[in-house]
This record gives C-alpha cells, structure tokens and sequence, in this order.
C-alpha cells in the first residue's frame, strides 16, 4: 500500500474524528453560552418559549446592577487571597512530600503511600461535620482559616501527580549534588523544584480551580457576607420566593473571567505537565 493510498484511507477516520471533537465541544461550551446570553436579558426573556438565543433588548445593565447589588468587589479579593494561599501551600508541602515518597528511602513508606493515597477514597461528606465541630472549638467559624488552613495543608492528588513526575528525574543529579555537599532540602530546594515546573503549573492550575470555585466549604465555615467569597455570594441572589436570575447569570459569567485567563495562560503547562508525568510514571 503506498503513501497515497493509506492517506486516503486514514482521512475518512479523521473527518469523522474531527466531527465528534467538534461536537463534544459545542456540548462543552453551551452552558456557557446560555449562561453569557441570559446574563444579557430581562426576566421575561429567561424562560421564554421558544428560547431567545440573542436578547432583544440587549440589557448591559445587569453587569453593573449584579456587581452593586452585592459586596463583589470585597467577595472577588477574599477568593482572590484565600486561592492564592492554598495554591502555594499545597505546591510547597505536595511537592515535599512528593520527593519524600518518590527519593527518600525509608521504613514503610510503601505502605504510608498507600494509605496516603487511600485518602482520595473518602468522601468529603464523611469528614465534613468532624471539621465543622473542630473548627467550632477552636473559634475558626466564620473565618478564612477554616477555608485557608485544611486546603492549605493537604492534597492527596498532587502529591501522587508530583511524584510521578520526580520519579522520572534521574538519580545522577541527586548523586551530582550529594557529592557537591548538599542535603535532601537542598536537592528539593535546587534540584528537584526546577525540574518539575510543569507539573507543580499543571497542579497549580487544577488546585487554583478547585478553590476559586469552592461553594460547599464556604457555605458550611462563613456566615457573615463580607467574608463570602465569590460562589458563595452568587447564591445570595436566589431568594426564597423569587431568584433574580439576570443578575445571578451577570454575576456568573463574570466570576468565570479569572479561571479563563489562568486557563488561556497556563494551557500549555498543564497538557506538558500532566503528559510528562504520564510519561515519566
């Protein structure tokens, strides 16, 4: 079979690949679509029948009512501080702990590794009222702490993705810097975490959206509106007999224009970080 013809025979398989790509996407991004439209009408176009994909009229005012209405600016600094924290606690104590399990050798650490990872398997509703009450005995309620500290100090995801990335590094530049005088904080420090900046950008990214978008633990922990955070504000514009879902859609589409912009920035880290490790594992 020559060139030319297995061509022909892959382009069929293509086109049909590229076809379902394309509408898997379109599936993807319609909610986001609907969400960006409703934003953008008046409350008798929301529910209309049949649904009006273009407002007429186009109701701009429901960015600037939806951001007055509510204390947004206070609620977007809280995520804003209380992500960044948590992102860069979780890379610096995962990635230790991460060289820990994948270099340092000692006495059961197989087995510690296990169960470390055997903590994924339990569901956050079984730990949520036992944080609840030791949060409450320690006057943390209604605090960032309680949102800060838990998430700041564990994540059992990225230690497992930072380890299979460290165990690809070859152990030669560790020797190299053994040999070199320095100690295992001093490999982690200028050997280990230079080397695995793909992955600590690929987890970053995925430990930026999982707390920028936290509505549950924010839900149970706060309770005075100038310490909630964007989620939580959001759902302040459901009422109990009546939701303003203009404004709840303005507010929405605005809270998502961060994790965009980390998105579109960081996209290449995250399909080489999470590729490597692949690799690497």
């Amino acid at each position: 079979m020559t060139v030319a013809q297995t061509k022909k025979k892959i382009a069929p398989a293509r086109i049909l690949l590229h076809i379902v790509l394309t509408i898997g996407a379109l599936l993807m991004v319609f909610p986001f679509l609907w969400t960006i439209s409703s934003s953008l009408k008046d409350m008798t176009q929301i529910f209309a029948v049949p649904p009006v994909w273009i407002p007429d009229p186009i109701v701009w005012s429901n960015y600037v009512d939806s951001f007055t209405a509510m204390p947004f600016g206070r609620a977007y600094w809280n995520s804003f501080y209380i992500t960044a924290i948590v992102v860069v606690a979780q890379l610096f104590t995962g990635s230790m702990a991460a060289y820990a399990f994948a270099k340092l050798r000692f006495r059961g650490s197989g087995v510690l590794f296990i169960l470390f990872l055997a903590t994924m398997m339990i569901p956050k509703q079984v730990t949520m009222i036992p944080l609840y009450l030791i949060m409450d005995k320690i006057n943390w309620l209604d605090t960032h702490l309680a949102l800060i500290v838990p998430g700041a100090l564990f994540n059992a995801f990225a230690v497992f993705l930072l380890r299979q990335f460290i165990r690809g590094i070859p152990k030669e530049l560790e020797e190299a810097a053994v040999m070199d005088g320095a100690n295992p904080f001093r490999i982690y420090w200028s050997v280990i975490l230079p080397l695995i900046r793909p992955a600590l950008a690929a987890v970053g990214i995925f430990i930026f959206m999982g707390t920028y978008n936290n509505f549950i633990d924010a839900l149970i922990y706060l309770s005075t509106p100038e310490n909630f955070t964007v989620p939580l504000l959001l759902n302040n514009f459901k009422g109990l007999y009546v939701t303003n879902w203009a404004y709840m859609m303005a507010g929405a589409t605005i809270s998502v224009i961060p994790v965009i912009i980390v998105y579109m920035f960081a996209q290449r880290h995250i399909i080489e970080g999470v590729t490597l490790t692949g690799i690497k594992g």
